[in-house]
């Protein structure tokens, strides 16, 4: 075999690899795709289910099993808002809001002095408080609920929406703050070192340099609270006994034991309302989330 049979023979060999790899991973990219595709519509079953559900009527719920109802039925829709109280589902969606963005903007401010401090300066027992931060990450909640009850009896903070805004003031949520911490150990000292030589005090250094790379960790942080926020029942029905107070989570509660029918499309309608402030604000936020929750740094 001559010096041209040989490399035409390599070539045709590294031509047949390469068609070998490419189809190869073209299975495994089919695959991929297929298994992702199955989970992620898995995933969206409720959903689209939920969503089909309110258009049905309230037999109808419990007879078919397809998602398109057989006529869409606004019923759910127009009876549900007007709930079976003196008030609309209007003043409950108000009376929630009242709640979570008060709830987000001090979360977020709260979140990020505390983690400046922890990650920026020089504090006696840092690390010792840092731990304590870190292991209240292991106490339940519901332990905390009858200390926390008895003290805003005290305080004459019961059947208002103190209880529920006030303490994230404090950076009550650990995780957020080690999130946060996280993010900014990522973030080169070089920068603030620069700006403290131009001039700049503690404050300007975390408004002017740190909260501009900060801001994917910082709208997580937002997003998460805002959706626990509008998903939470315990609070509001400990703290809040007023029915013109309630937010959306007890109004769709009490809304199921008003009496001994229950209008399962009615609250299936105002179920598909209460998500979509949460459905709207992730799908806004979602790049930054995404760069928030795999980010430790500064890119590029």
């Amino acid at each position: 075999m001559n010096e041209q049979d040989r490399k035409k023979l390599i070539a045709e060999n590294d031509l047949r690899l390469r068609k070998r790899l490419a189809r190869r991973n073209g299975i495994n990219s089919g695959l991929r795709y297929f298994v992702l595709t199955f989970v992620g519509l898995l995933m969206l079953y409720p959903l689209i289910w939920l969503l089909g559900a309110s258009f049905k009527s309230n037999a109808e719920i419990f007879t078919s099993i397809g998602f398109l109802p057989s006529s869409f039925d606004f019923s759910g829709y127009v009876n549900g808002w007007k709930t079976s109280t003196e008030y609309t589902f209007t003043t409950y969606f108000i009376n929630t809001f009242k709640i979570v963005i008060p709830k987000v903007i001090v979360t977020v401010i709260s979140v990020t002095l505390t983690a400046y401090g922890f990650a920026r300066f020089k504090i006696p027992g840092k690390k010792f408080l840092f731990s304590i931060l870190i292991a209240t990450l292991l106490l339940p909640n519901l332990v905390l609920r009858i200390p926390q009850y008895i003290m805003f009896n005290s305080f004459n903070w019961l059947d208002s929406y103190k209880p529920l805004i006030v303490p994230s003031a404090f950076a009550v949520d650990a995780f957020f703050v080690f999130m946060v911490i996280q993010f900014m150990r990522g973030i080169p000292k070089d920068l603030e070192e620069a700006a403290t030589i131009d001039g700049c005090n503690s404050i300007q250094v975390l408004t002017k340099i740190l909260m501009p790379i900060l801001k994917p960790a910082l709208i997580s942080v937002a997003l998460f609270q805002f959706m626990w926020t509008m998903n939470d029942f315990l609070g509001p029905l400990i703290y809040i006994s007023s029915v013109r107070k309630y937010p959306v989570s007890i109004a769709l509660k009490m809304s199921m034991d008003a009496s001994a029918l229950v209008h399962w499309n009615q609250v299936i309608a105002l179920s598909v309302i209460a998500l979509v402030p949460s459905l709207v604000v992730f799908f806004l936020a979602q790049r930054h989330f995404v760069d928030g929750i795999t980010s430790s740094g500064i890119k590029g």
